[in-house]
């Protein structure tokens, strides 16, 4: 998952959303938004705020907890898909991650799925909703598709975002169905906006690593990527290439 270093280049959505449900105490309480917004605010530090506006993170109104703190704090709430979209409503960054890590997966609709896209204003709420909630929901593969043709930045990141999350945590997915991701990429690699060549680039890099078979699909993407005219295509090709084209591109199995 991202944290406020960065965003993550290395093509491996971490697995904090299924790992945080799995680690909860059998003994967690629930609890409600006004508990929690208050926890926030004693735990918030400026200096946090601070580093958030220096990596693209909208920081007004934050209260400044690490993602780590948050995590933490998360293993400790019983999955509430309520409490999820009330510390949504809240607006508040940390509140929006932390209704990340608490939503019930089988709870999630469509309908809230796009309300939540239609919200995302930074790389790191889009990249940590995707990798730790809408990649576990029944809808994500119908997302990746309709989200892909959207103009608005961060929901169309989030279709390969959703790409991204799903290399790694759906483990039963057949190559077909990435594969027929593919001409989604080479089109979303038309974007030029940094964090959507940035995002459609480490959907590509992802695919590749899930086995070898897709490994050539990318590999021969990227290279015709990589030959294009335009230049966040040519990008994406040649980012891809240097990490999968290699004798090291080991590929890896879904975990």
């Amino acid at each position: 998952m991202p944290s406020i270093r960065g965003e993550p280049r290395d093509g491996r959505p971490a697995r904090a959303g299924r790992g945080a449900r799995r680690a909860r105490s059998s003994a967690a309480q629930p609890t409600t938004v006004e508990h929690v917004l208050g926890w926030l605010e004693r735990h918030g530090k400026q200096r946090t705020v601070v580093g958030m506006a220096r990596y693209g993170i909208p920081s007004e109104g934050a209260y400044g907890v690490t993602v780590g703190e948050l995590r933490a704090f998360a293993k400790g709430i019983e999955a509430d898909h309520d409490l999820a979209q009330g510390l949504w409503s809240s607006g508040r960054y940390e509140a929006r991650m932390l209704a990340a890590f608490v939503d019930d997966p089988a709870a999630v609709t469509v309908g809230q799925m796009n309300a939540w896209a239609d919200d995302f204003d930074s790389w790191a709420i889009c990249d940590t909703v995707c990798f730790a909630l809408f990649d576990q929901t029944p809808h994500a593969w119908s997302r990746v598709r309709a989200w892909s043709g959207a103009r608005a930045l961060f929901k169309k990141r989030a279709a390969f975002a959703l790409l991204w999350g799903l290399t790694v945590h759906d483990r039963t997915a057949p190559d077909s169905a990435f594969l027929a991701c593919l001409p989604l990429i080479e089109t979303g690699a038309l974007d030029d906006r940094d964090l959507m060549k940035k995002g459609v680039d480490m959907a590509l890099r992802a695919l590749g690593k899930r086995n070898e078979t897709l490994r050539r699909a990318a590999v021969d993407l990227a290279g015709r990527l990589a030959s294009a005219s335009a230049g966040s295509q040519a990008w994406i090709g040649r980012s891809a290439l240097r990490e999968l084209a290699g004798r090291g591109a080991a590929s890896r199995k879904p975990r």
